[in-house]
Parts: C-alpha cells; structure tokens; sequence
C-alpha cells in the first residue's frame, strides 16, 4: 500500500461530518471531532494569496486556521513559516500484516456501540462528544474495543475498516492502568476482530512525542511509513 492510499484508509476510517472544495483547498468541517478531521488541506498548487482563503473558510466554520502538510508539502509549509503559523503535533503513521496473539481471558472485548462506561474512560482522555461522533459517521464495519483490568474498565479503543486494512484510532488507558500490558491486549482484540472482517493489514497513528506508543507498535510487526504534522497560528 502506497502512502496517499493509507491517507484514504484514515479519512474513511476518522471522517469529517463534511468536506468542500474551495479554491486549492480541502475545507472540512469537523463539528469538534479533532484537528485530523478539522484541518484544510491542499488538493492543488498553492500559493501565499490562496492562505487567506482557507483562513476565511476555516473561520466561517468557527474552526482554527489550521492546516494538515504531508511530507509532500514542502513548500505550502514554507510559505505557512514565513506567515507565522507554527508545528503542531508531528504524526507517524504505523501500518503492517495483521497479526494474532491470543487474549487474555477476561481483558479485552470488541463492542458497538460503545458502552457509557468506555465513553467515560474515552472523556478522562479528552476524547468527548466530537470524537464519539466522528467514530458513530463511519460507514464502514467498526467496533470498539473495551479493555479491563483490576475488575474495572480501564481503556478504550476505535477500530474500522477501509478495504483490506483495518486502522485504530482513540486509543485510551487509564493513566493508572499504564505499563501494565491492557494497550497491547486491545490490539490483539481489535487484530482479531478486524481478520473476521477480512483485514490483511492494520494501521494507526500516533504523536511523534508518545515514545511508549511507538515501541509498541513496532513490537506488533508494524512499520513507520509516513508522516505529517500540523501548523497553526498561535
């Protein structure tokens, strides 16, 4: 799979409620679901005139001026530097063969719809109604993924599907129920999940600055592939 193909696998996967065609421009509406679904992105050549366009688009929405730059962006982030907007969150896409590793009993269970309990979990993370609505516009199978230990819900996770490639999104563990093996343990349930729907392949992203993330997505066989980051004006 190419990178602009998984790009496709995320929008499907973490959709914006709309998206419109302005100018150079890919303006999305993203109604509090996130900066991936809120941020404009260029779908042409852009030039320093044409900022002010997205800008004037993004705030009729009552969104930030905020814009999403691939590694093939070089230049529309050199123009947003000299104007002042700065990086925000650099990203890391993982993607990798579906992999297979028996569940504890007991510790993780794929659900849909999410119960009242994983969206208070998902809340203590800052995943709140904006995003919960942006996993309910997915038209393609998904579920979630309830992770428990210590009897007691402790994380959460979205996963849906685009082709043959399963991606997860809004993974959350509790911070006291960290490095205790529940965020390795929804992987391998949402895996299992995600080969009964047909996956060949799972995906994800994650911040560059989440170091602990990183190291357990490489153990699960997957692979750095692409990167993006934001830029916004302070």
């Amino acid at each position: 799979m190419n990178i602009s193909d998984l790009f496709d696998v995320v929008d499907a996967t973490w959709p914006a409620a709309h998206e419109t065609r302005v100018g150079p421009w890919l303006i999305r509406d993203g109604q509090g679901g996130g900066k991936r679904v809120s941020a404009a992105r260029p779908v042409g050549a852009v030039e320093q005139s044409d900022v002010a366009v997205a800008v004037s688009a993004m705030r009729a929405l009552e969104q930030s001026a905020l814009f999403s730059l691939r590694e093939e962006d070089g230049g529309l982030d050199s123009i947003l530097d000299g104007l002042g907007y700065q990086v925000i969150d650099p990203s890391i896409l993982f993607f990798g063969p579906i992999f297979e590793e028996e569940v504890p009993p007991v510790t993780a269970f794929d659900i849909w719809p999410p119960l009242q309990i994983m969206k208070d979990v998902w809340a203590e993370g800052g995943i709140g109604a904006g995003r919960i609505a942006v996993m309910e516009r997915v038209t393609g199978s998904k579920t979630s993924i309830l992770g428990r230990i210590s009897d007691r819900a402790a994380g959460c996770a979205f996963v849906a599907m685009h082709g043959t490639t399963a991606m997860v999104h809004a993974v959350e563990v509790l911070p006291d129920y960290r490095r205790h093996g529940l965020a390795r343990s929804m992987m391998h349930a949402a895996a299992h999940w995600a080969k009964a729907q047909g996956a060949t392949h799972f995906s994800l992203v994650t911040t560059g600055s989440n170091v602990a993330a990183q190291s357990l997505y490489s153990s699960l066989g997957m692979s750095v592939v692409g990167r993006y980051h934001y830029r916004i004006k302070p």
